[in-house]
């Protein structure tokens, strides 16, 4: 295994304290369905160490935190929280939180989120159907929901991304979210969340993307590649990997760890070798945007954020 040797942005990663925080999906019993099956390896305290000791090896520069699913009634709480761990730890560089934004109080929280320096955009994962022959458009907290939208139109207000996290096939409603409110920049988590290497769940993901990708203001995290008890390798994912790239361009795409979630698939070095190996054809200057670059600018990392 090769890692990278270019500097590197995690734009993706997370941190949780179960000792002294309340993470309902990491504590509460029973477990939910994940998309990964059992994660009962990684329901425990993840900090800064054991993300420094996971990613040893690679010049690491920043990360930015995404939002865990925390306690939904106190969601400032986590960005407090994050901001107080990076006094202490130097990590993450930034944050993305949560806003519920089909809630009553939304523009209220989004207002108070947006006063932390480390907070970049937030993240909501829209109601989403379990497969693309059950969509039913308009559901409360949709993208097409009307009540979800009128909060989103507040991010540009306060200068914020979107992270959005969602299958595939609700990209066309990703799509017109982009279309209408042009001046909000969309992040696609997870690689538009790919449920396995078959080909035709692969031709629907790539028509996707494709169409979402047409979109200005969109770009894409390259993570979350696991497939449910099958371990993270280059020769499942590095077709997956090379079409995204071509898709979205090389000015566009980040590569992510999502750990510790990805690591009940793959090891750090595992999964950044691979992203190193299907990429190296491509040489130094177009991995450097690959691994931090594009990160840096789509994140904003250059401006001032002093927790």
């Amino acid at each position: 295994m090769t890692l990278p040797d270019v500097p590197v942005i995690d734009p993706h990663q997370h941190f949780w304290d179960l000792d002294k925080n309340y993470l309902p999906w990491l504590r509460d019993q029973p477990p939910i369905p994940f998309r990964y099956g059992d994660y009962s390896a990684i329901r425990n305290n993840y900090m800064p160490p054991d993300y420094r000791r996971d990613a040893g090896g690679m010049n690491l520069v920043g990360t930015v935190f995404v939002e865990t699913e925390w306690d939904r009634t106190d969601p400032v709480g986590e960005t407090r929280w994050v901001h107080t761990l990076a006094k202490q730890a130097g990590l993450p560089t930034a944050m993305v939180c949560h806003v519920t934004l089909h809630r009553s109080d939304a523009a209220d929280i989004l207002a108070q989120q947006a006063r932390y320096p480390l907070v970049r955009g937030i993240r909501h994962k829209p109601a989403a159907a379990p497969s693309p022959d059950k969509i039913v458009t308009g559901l409360p907290g949709s993208m097409d929901d009307p009540t979800w939208r009128r909060s989103y139109a507040l991010l540009e207000k306060h200068n914020l991304s979107f992270d959005l996290q969602t299958p595939w096939w609700h990209l066309e409603e990703g799509a017109r979210l982009a279309a209408d409110f042009p001046h909000t920049p969309i992040i696609l988590n997870h690689t538009g969340l790919p449920r396995n290497r078959g080909e035709d769940e692969l031709a629907g993901w790539r028509r996707a993307m494709e169409r979402f990708a047409a979109a200005p203001n969109v770009s894409v995290k390259i993570s979350g590649l696991g497939e449910p008890g099958i371990a993270w390798s280059i020769e499942r994912n590095r077709q997956v990997i090379l079409d995204t790239i071509r898709i979205f361009g090389e000015d566009r795409c980040m590569f992510a760890s999502n750990f510790p979630v990805d690591s009940l698939t793959g090891s750090f070095a595992t999964i950044f070798s691979g992203f190193n190996e299907a990429t190296r054809t491509m040489g130094p200057a177009v991995q450097k945007k690959l691994f931090a670059d594009n990160a840096r600018r789509i994140y904003r990392l250059t401006e001032s954020a002093t927790p």
